[in-house]
């Protein structure tokens, strides 16, 4: 046996007194990993896939309060911690120590403390920890209780806002606290619904704070709250037309406001508006025909850096503040760019910097006193790769297929990443569907695809179906409401295109899925079993109205704007009749069901019912079940097994037994 499964305790045939079935049933990693009915995993596969399950990342936290250091988050145990980084290509030294990875950092403005987030067992109820780096013993500031998150740091460094379930567990308010006396907690503002509300950025005086509402992914609106009198003004969206708007922060007197928009076109543009009364916005980005992803300015509001969207790739932009002129940054690496902060002041430009051949590493862009000029870009982390040839790790081509009603006045055509092992084919096929629904699908690292390509010798496609984000807000909501099943549809049409292709095997074709994803594995199995040979489900939604009514309560509302109210008898019916587990008879494929106990999204019941109807129906079902993960693993040695037993369950299926080796 492998390392990994070493660890294995008790195998045993569990018998349900009302069902027929026996379920065989394993524990890994000190009973914390429940797996039934999956076979012992080989050792030849827990070794061709060690070093794919070594590879790390460190991506860009923040910057050291003088400016001459960095912070990093990477794993060098179990999961990832904060880390310093002293130089370019210098040692990380590893400040935090937690069994569990941490979540959002942020640094004091003109102080050295540190703010950070972190859960249990993948449950997402954030606490927010403060430590200073120098003596890196972390204090909770947070009740220990409720969900906390995007916390904003006041201009003095003393206050933060920050987002908090902590008046009833579910409803998403704002709250203050002096970071000097956690007991000065207390709420700003009241949300008056089920929708999400957050801080963004305090006005250069401290008397007033940016707040972001986000209902759904096609309405988020802006507003402005008065700290001293508590009045809350509307800025931007919320109009008959929903439209997206997302606050970027103050501009540098304090007058106006950046933020970005879709409700002037298809696509999210950066914006300037100014607070006078009955003020237009003016539109920075008229000319860049794509979706506006983020950005962030210096310290002393003078500099901007933004990212575009470019049919999947990143294209990084830097902009003089005060005349609003920008420029794009050439040379950069072809890929996906995120986690811009600039330094304290604002000479240089840190961010973290992913490619199809690289994991994701901090880099530093050096500044010219010109804001849209440039010096040199500087790698400061280079991650270990497992000692693999990453100079040989495929790239994705970028395909066009039509679909269903292409001719019909649907989408031209459906845009998929497309990732071809060596040789000649023709090769058996995994789809990858990602979740959100609004995600998207982009070519940037992936171990698990490369290592399916070199163990399998499989093909992988990532298609972007309808509703997914990138292509245009109409694009993102072909897939709402009723036409839920039309982005199955899509996954339709690619089985379709990849008949048409000589390299790729229309007779061995798998999907692979998590959370939205995953519904659409279920899905795609019901619709599509008698053209796929194996599918896996990863923390799925099987019962939308069962799914609606059991997410957890802070952001249900949120997900009945996406998916429909199951409280409308109407949609209610749609709902039961599209939902997989009501279809489960039609599902005549092997399914791998994949699931973290604590998950808050997407409840541990959905794959309990689901896992439980095609037992019952006599269906080939391997169910894995993390008691200390959540919404997917983020656990190594979790991470581990579960990637084993994917590569299994393909060989077994997929390959019909048949075994490659790399």
């Amino acid at each position: 046996m492998s390392m990994s499964l070493r660890s294995l305790v008790v195998t045993t045939c569990l018998v349900a007194s009302s069902l027929s079935f026996a379920v065989e049933r394993r524990e890994a990693n000190n009973g914390m990993l429940i797996m039934e009915d999956i076979p012992p995993i080989p050792a030849a596969i827990a070794t061709d896939l060690n070093r794919y399950q070594n590879v790390r990342s460190a991506g860009f936290s923040a910057w050291t309060e003088d400016g001459e250091g960095i912070y990093v988050s990477t794993r060098f145990g179990d999961v990832s911690q904060l880390h310093q980084v002293d130089m370019p290509g210098g040692a990380r030294r590893q400040l935090t120590f937690f069994s569990e990875p941490i979540g959002g950092v942020t640094r004091q403005p003109r102080g050295d403390k540190m703010l950070f987030t972190m859960d249990a067992g993948g449950s997402e109820f954030a606490q927010i920890f403060m430590m200073d780096p120098a003596s890196a013993d972390p204090v909770m500031l947070s009740d220990g209780e409720s969900r906390n998150g995007a916390m904003v740091w006041d201009r003095t460094g003393d206050w933060i806002a920050y987002q908090s379930t902590r008046r009833n567990g579910a409803s998403n308010d704002i709250w203050m606290m002096d970071i000097n006396n956690p007991e000065s907690a207390g709420m700003v503002l009241e949300s008056p619904d089920g929708t999400w509300w957050g801080p963004s950025d305090f006005s250069p005086d401290n008397k007033q704070l940016l707040i972001l509402n986000y209902v759904g992914n096609a309405d988020s609106r802006i507003h402005l709250l008065d700290l001293e009198t508590g009045e809350l003004r509307l800025l931007a969206g919320g109009g008959e037309q929903p439209s997206s708007n997302l606050p970027l922060g103050f501009d540098q007197e304090g007058g106006g406001f950046y933020y970005l928009t879709d409700q002037y076109g298809e696509f999210q543009k950066l914006a300037w508006q100014s607070f006078a009364e009955g003020s237009e916005a003016e539109i920075i980005t008229a000319d860049i025909p794509w979706h506006v992803q983020g950005g962030t300015t210096s310290l002393d509001r003078k500099r901007g850096a933004f990212t575009v969207n470019e049919n999947g790739f990143t294209r990084l932009y830097l902009m003089d503040m005060e005349t609003r002129e920008y420029a794009p940054v050439e040379g950069l690496p072809v890929g996906l760019v995120g986690g811009l902060e600039f330094s304290p002041d604002g000479t240089r430009l840190g961010l973290t910097l992913n490619t199809a051949q690289t994991p994701s590493d901090t880099f530093v862009l050096d500044l010219a006193e010109d804001p849209l000029a440039h010096g040199a870009l500087t790698r400061w982390t280079f991650s270990e790769v497992g000692g693999l040839d990453t100079e040989r790790f495929r790239t994705p081509e970028l395909v066009h297929y039509p679909t269903f009603d292409s001719a019909s006045g649907g989408p031209e055509a459906i845009p998929a990443w497309v990732y071809r092992p060596q040789g000649e084919g023709p090769f058996p096929v995994i789809i990858q569907i990602h979740g959100g629904p609004e995600g998207q699908s982009r070519p940037g690292f992936s171990s698990t695809y490369q290592l399916w390509m070199e163990r399998l010798g499989a093909a992988v496609i990532s298609p972007n179906v309808r509703g997914s984000d990138g292509y245009g807000k109409t694009y993102m909501g072909l897939d709402n409401g009723f036409k839920r099943e039309d982005s199955v549809k899509d996954i339709g049409a690619l089985l379709d295109w990849i008949a048409t292709q000589p390299d790729l095997d229309e007779k061995r074709v798998a999907v692979f899925g998590g959370s939205y994803g995953g519904y659409m594995v279920l899905a795609s199995a019901v619709h599509y079993s008698d053209r796929l040979k194996a599918a896996v489900d990863i923390v799925g939604i099987s019962n939308f109205v069962t799914f609606l009514e059991n997410t957890q309560a802070y952001r249900r509302d949120l997900r009945r704007a996406e998916y429909g109210d199951e409280r409308d008898p109407a949609m209610r019916a749609h709902l039961e009749k599209i939902s997989p587990l009501n279809s489960v008879q039609d599902i005549k494929v092997p399914l791998f069901v994949v699931q973290g106990q604590n998950d808050p999204r997407v409840p541990v019941t959905e794959a309990e019912q689901v896992v439980a109807a095609l037992r019952e129906q006599g269906s080939e079902v391997w169910y894995m079940n993390a008691l200390n993960e959540g919404h997917g693993y983020r656990k190594k040695e979790n991470r581990d097994l579960y990637t084993q037993a994917t590569v299994l369950f393909f060989e077994t299926y997929l390959l019909d037994g048949e075994r490659t080796s790399p």
